[in-house]
């Protein structure tokens, strides 16, 4: 069974830090073949794209928003994601997503939740 796991979330204040992680398992392919993104999404908006990072090479792509303060990695050898998040602001409180792309077939998580509050 295809599925992906969040967690490192939680509440933090304004300009501090939190690390997402979103663990892989039963997929077909191996991890490395999948193109791995974070998105969020805030109480009566959309969900966002916030950062991807390529099957190929790895190639980060962040937001404007984020960009700067966050960065996305991967270890295709734990077959996990990471979402490292400094300097957070209110605006960045969200339930972020994790979500694996491969041939246009799209699985996601189940969502952690980041609250930015002091």
């Amino acid at each position: 069974q295809v599925q992906l796991v969040e967690s490192g979330g939680g509440l933090v204040q304004p300009g501090g830090s939190l690390r997402l992680s979103c663990a892989a398992s039963g997929f077909t392919f191996s991890f490395s073949m999948y193109a791995m993104s974070w998105y969020r999404q805030a109480p009566g908006k959309e969900r966002d794209l916030v950062a991807a990072i390529t099957s190929a090479d790895g190639s980060p792509y962040y937001a404007n928003s984020v960009k700067g303060r966050f960065t996305i990695s991967r270890d295709n050898a734990k077959n996990t994601v990471y979402l490292e998040m400094n300097s957070l602001k209110p605006e960045d409180m969200a339930v972020y997503f994790c979500k694996a792309r491969r041939l246009f077939s799209d699985t996601w998580g189940q969502g952690t939740q980041v609250t930015v509050s002091s």
